[in-house]
């Protein structure tokens, strides 16, 4: 017979025990914050103090960003049409994607890739950003996690990296993504700002997470904000109105007969 049994590293439960990663609940409860055992989670060791208060801001950067991404849109249009919370919350996550939310995957892909290069060009990040950035340009591919529709300069970055900075968690990874940005910049002519999804990428590459937990960072973060719009949809707001932009124009075929 096939043995049943299959394992999790995660946590275990008895009928008078719940241990995360090894530590008692009870006393997860009293000594951690939120984002410490989220770090526990991914990690499975306790984050030190400067750890802590980076993936804490990490959490935070992301909640919101006003009531027009794609995901409070959606959460908002499914909370218009009288579900539940949680099912809002749903279809707000559901949006989530490559396009929307999935770029601190991507750029932290990129980067952990081209800062693994660093001892070939004798740690010259200028020159890896160069060739990074041709080799871009050779593939035709945008860099994820640089420009934005609304910011020139992103004040999340800003705060992040400083916040880095002070902690001695600027590396690799943040000393790359800000020669890439120098070349992006130059090569287009114009400032072309690390935004929020950028510098997350480059952040938790240097804390060492892997690029494919990239996304699950912002959907971390960005669940207490389409909990808070659901809710101030369901509570405030007409059932059934139009969300998004103006009405939409129709260009399709002129009316005909079968």
């Amino acid at each position: 017979m096939t043995d049943q049994k299959w394992k999790t590293a995660i946590t275990k439960t008895t009928p008078t025990d719940i241990r995360i990663k090894g530590y008692d609940i009870a006393d997860i409860m009293e000594n951690l914050s939120y984002a410490e055992v989220v770090y526990l989670l991914f990690r499975g060791e306790l984050p030190n103090e400067a750890e802590a208060e980076l993936m804490n801001a990490m959490l935070v950067c992301t909640v919101d960003h006003s009531a027009s991404p794609p995901s409070v849109l959606a959460a908002r249009t499914v909370a218009s049409c009288g579900n539940s919370l949680n099912a809002a919350i749903a279809g707000g996550m559901l949006a989530i994607g490559d396009n929307h939310g999935g770029a601190i995957e991507q750029s932290a892909r990129l980067m952990q890739q081209w800062a693994a290069r660093i001892d070939e060009f004798d740690g010259d990040y200028d020159t890896l950003a160069t060739k990074m950035a041709d080799w871009l340009a050779e593939n035709k591919r945008r860099m994820p996690g640089y420009g934005h529709k609304l910011h020139t300069a992103d004040p999340r970055t800003v705060k992040l990296f400083e916040i880095a900075e002070r902690r001695g968690y600027s590396g690799t990874h943040i000393k790359l993504s800000r020669a890439l940005q120098k070349v992006i910049s130059e090569r287009r002519g114009k400032t072309t700002p690390i935004n929020i999804n950028g510098a997350v990428a480059a952040l938790i590459s240097d804390m060492g997470f892997d690029w494919r937990l990239g996304k699950g960072f912002f959907i971390i973060s960005r669940v207490p904000g389409l909990m808070a719009h659901a809710y101030e949809e369901m509570t405030r707001e007409k059932p059934m109105r139009v969300l998004g932009p103006p009405p939409y124009e129709y260009d399709g075929p002129d009316d005909r007969e079968m």
